[in-house]
């Protein structure tokens, strides 16, 4: 395990170098791992010290989640409700550069725009503790929102129908197999698109993804995928789908390379999110 403080000692000096592939991900993600549950008490801690608010659910015997609230401020000039973004990270246990992203945005307490901010850190705690993409009973989450099989699923779920509707959603993943960051945009309406400028803010930290085929899916080289998200054409259901079907018109499932450093991934993931937010806030 690596701690998030190592992590930070070395971006430095990573930095001095140009980014590129490690060559370390064959038939599946062979990078450094996290201790979660360290990650989390940070979270914790962090959140709490900002006045953010704690849901705490218990899905199954010895598994629980944490979300955090944060309302936005009161506006003494309108009476308009809360623009409200939702963001989640860490629903593949092989994917370490979410929950460490929101660690730095939480410690950073430093959010772009008037949000009402309902964030969800790490939605799969078993899969990270033995580095599997799914959970500890097998499940892969991010493909169990139509059937909801899983409790994390159906208890997330039961949670998000509680709360109010999203302007934007994000959700913060890796893929250990491509060679650049790459989104996914889901904008049924047409509503003013941040993806360009969420890509334009991530450039500069590492490449973007330029490949024809990514995640076995024919793309443009742009970087920018927008799938066709009829449900009827899908068995299973990503937390994304979940999300534009029944909370949200607008949302960004952002993917960093998993074969480049992790400070690199930690870094594009926390700068996507800025540049969303701030798109979000000026657009939307």
């Amino acid at each position: 395990m690596t701690s998030f403080a190592a992590l930070k000692s070395r971006a430095f000096l990573w930095s001095l170098s140009p980014v590129q592939r490690l060559g370390l991900n064959l038939q599946s993600y062979q990078g450094e791992r996290i201790d979660i549950d360290r990650v989390l008490a940070q979270i914790t801690i962090h959140a709490t010290q900002s006045g953010w608010q704690t849901i705490r659910l218990e899905p199954r015997p010895g598994v629980h989640l944490e979300f955090y609230h944060r309302p936005a401020a009161a506006s003494p000039t309108s009476s308009d409700p809360p623009r409200s973004v939702y963001i989640s990270a860490g629903i593949h246990g092989d994917e370490p550069a979410g929950p460490l992203a929101m660690l730095t945005l939480l410690r950073e307490n430093q959010w772009p725009g008037p949000f009402d901010l309902w964030i969800c850190p790490c939605l799969n705690p078993t899969g990270f503790r033995q580095s599997t993409r799914e959970s500890d009973e097998g499940i892969d989450l991010n493909r169990d929102y139509r059937h909801r099989t899983a409790p994390e699923v159906r208890e997330h779920v039961g949670w998000i129908e509680a709360v109010p509707s999203f302007e934007l959603a994000l959700c913060l993943h890796e893929d250990w197999e491509s060679s650049g960051f790459y989104c996914y945009e889901l904008n049924p309406e047409g509503k003013p698109s941040c993806a360009e400028e969420i890509l334009k803010a991530v450039s500069p930290i590492c490449p973007i993804e330029t490949a024809t085929v990514v995640d076995g899916r024919e793309a443009d080289g742009s970087g920018i995928m927008r799938p066709n998200i009829d449900p009827a054409e899908r068995e299973q259901w990503p937390e994304a789908f979940y999300l534009i079907l029944h909370k949200t018109r607008l949302s960004y499932t952002v993917e960093a390379p998993s074969d480049f450093h992790l400070p690199t991934r930690v870094a594009a993931l926390v700068e996507s999110v800025k540049a969303a937010l701030r798109c979000q806030a000026r657009t939307g």
